[in-house]
């Protein structure tokens, strides 16, 4: 089972990792992978297409809520998804941030094993820092 982490990850540390392995010439700036690099990010998730907006199911596959955004610390590790839970359309929705690694993906669906609306509600408020 892949989990939550796999998908963003790939991404991330392709991108992150890309800066090592490439060969710098003198005087040039690095700004994209190699074609070899470029076949294994191809392979990896989308969190535009895959992740992002898509809903969030429990283990029961009742729907819980929907992820937002994706968190990508300082150190650019990925670490938190941003699920959003109650309200219409966005309107007084309840965000709260997740551990990835507590995502796992089960028959085509983001799920999180033992989670419930009310819990995700009753969880504190993620707020974006200022």
């Amino acid at each position: 089972m892949k989990t939550l982490v796999l998908w963003a990850l790939i991404s991330v540390v392709a991108a992150a990792g890309a800066a090592d392995s490439l060969a710098q010439t003198a005087g040039s700036t690095l700004v994209s992978v190699s074609v070899a690099e470029m076949r294994e990010v191809a392979k990896g998730w989308s969190a535009k297409k895959q992740i992002l907006g898509k809903d969030v199911y429990n283990d029961a596959g009742d729907k819980i809520g929907d992820i937002n955004d994706l968190i990508v610390t300082p150190s650019r590790s990925l670490s938190y998804a941003i699920v959003g839970v109650g309200g219409f359309l966005g309107i007084g929705e309840h965000n709260v941030a997740v551990p990835v690694s507590q995502f796992k993906q089960q028959m085509g669906k983001i799920t999180l094993p033992g989670a419930t609306k009310d819990a995700l509600k009753a969880a504190p408020k993620f707020e974006y820092a200022k």
